[in-house]
């Protein structure tokens, strides 16, 4: 059996191309990962036709129905369908390393922002964090539970976590809303197109599904050993492997994961994830920040790029490994169903996440409340961009620091 099937054609690409291309959507892609998917179409379909709309359609399809960050994966799809694994790789460095950046220099920056302006900073992105959550909780309820079954889906899902937020909960919710979903989703179904071809076989695929399952049990397992390092990786590892829904889904996974075991600061987590809206490229990128300010900031630079590998590897070799069986696998009605059992309980899980502990740790007044909701209106009813956003809060929460003193 050859490595290559015979349908498979291999990159015409370089890798140099597809880093610069990727840089470019890196500095300047705003709005988070349903804006992110823009950007790749009209870049990529439109404008270079680097690939036609159908095989978009199917890697954009296999990115959501897989968990980890959909935009990064499709970005790391569209690089290795142009020019290989050095493409694909050159197109996670390209997309992700602006962001990166900017979140490290935001973790070396944060100690310093002490007085009443400081914290009115931070508290100004705490309540930005409670603006982007809303709005992504309200966008995915229409687009992810457009029907009665899947919103009484979403809204179980919901009360169970919020009666019970522990991680194996939210996993355990995740795998029942799989195994209702043939009959809570009966209306769905599959439209079968024609899928990419990755220029690799399914023997290579079954070695990276099993390097991602084997680390993903040793990443579970509850006697991490090796130091500080050795528990960043494994942390977000397992916020990487088991989100489902990328961007803001992940936030209730990072807080198990760091703010429950005492890891990382609440009040560092969630100014951390308010500034990670303000920034173009992947919201993943919040693992730099994080992975820095892990155990009162020891992680330092090495945490943080750890943290950075350890959060998108799962979901680029789950991916990797999907993609020589997603043709067959797009044209069960089955699977199709899953996917959106799934897309419907995790509307429910980010609804409870957006209770706790983006508003119970961010809304302190009716101010806050007022700020909160412009800046609501703002994105989801007048469609501003989020960096508008973003000035809106921290700018209301200055003007108000300033004026009561």
């Amino acid at each position: 059996m050859s490595a290559l099937s015979d349908n498979d054609v291999p990159p015409t690409g370089r890798a140099g191309e597809v880093f610069l291309a990727f840089l470019s959507l890196g500095l300047r892609s705003f709005g988070g990962p349903i804006a992110h998917l823009g950007y790749f179409r009209r870049a990529f379909v439109e404008e270079r036709r680097w690939l036609d709309d159908a095989r978009f359609s199917q890697l954009l399809a296999l990115c959501q129905f897989l968990p980890g960050p959909a935009s990064s994966q499709l970005g790391f799809a569209i690089g290795l369908m142009r020019a290989g694994w050095r493409g694909a790789l050159a197109a996670f460095i390209g997309f992700t390393l602006p962001s990166a950046l900017l979140m490290l220099g935001f973790a070396w920056w944060a100690p310093y922002l002490h007085g009443a302006s400081g914290q009115a900073l931070l508290h100004g992105l705490k309540l930005v964090a409670v603006v982007v959550v809303a709005q992504g909780v309200w966008g995915m309820w229409r687009s992810l539970a457009p029907d009665l079954p899947r919103r009484a889906l979403a809204i179980g899902a919901a009360a169970v976590l919020l009666w019970q937020s522990q991680a194996w909960m939210q996993l355990l919710v995740i795998v029942l809303a799989a195994a209702l979903s043939p009959w809570v989703c009966r209306s769905v179904a599959a439209h079968p197109e024609q899928a990419p071809s990755p220029g690799y076989g399914r023997r290579t695929a079954m070695v990276l599904l099993s390097c991602y399952a084997v680390l993903l049990m040793l990443a579970l397992s509850p006697d991490v050993r090796g130091g500080l390092l050795a528990q960043t990786a494994a942390a977000f590892y397992r916020a990487g492997a088991l989100v489902f829904g990328g961007g803001h889904v992940v936030l209730p996974w990072l807080r198990q994961a760091l703010v429950t075991p005492g890891w990382v600061d609440e009040n560092s987590f969630l100014a951390g994830y308010g500034a990670a809206q303000a920034l173009p490229g992947p919201m993943f990128s919040l693992a730099a920040y994080l992975g820095s300010q892990m155990h009162g900031g020891q992680g330092g630079g090495a945490g943080a790029l750890v943290a950075l590998i350890a959060i998108f590897l799962p979901g680029f070799l789950l991916l990797s490994g999907v993609l020589p069986f997603w043709q067959r696998l797009s044209t069960s009605a089955h699977a199709v169903r899953m996917v959106a059992g799934i897309n419907a309980a995790v509307v429910g899980l980010l609804a409870a996440a957006f209770y706790n502990p983006v508003w119970k740790g961010s809304m302190h007044d009716a101010a806050d409340v007022l700020i909160a909701a412009c800046g609501f209106v703002m994105l989801a009813v007048a469609r501003q961009p989020a960096w508008v956003a973003v000035l809106w809060c921290v700018a209301a929460t200055l003007t108000g620091a300033w004026l009561a003193h």
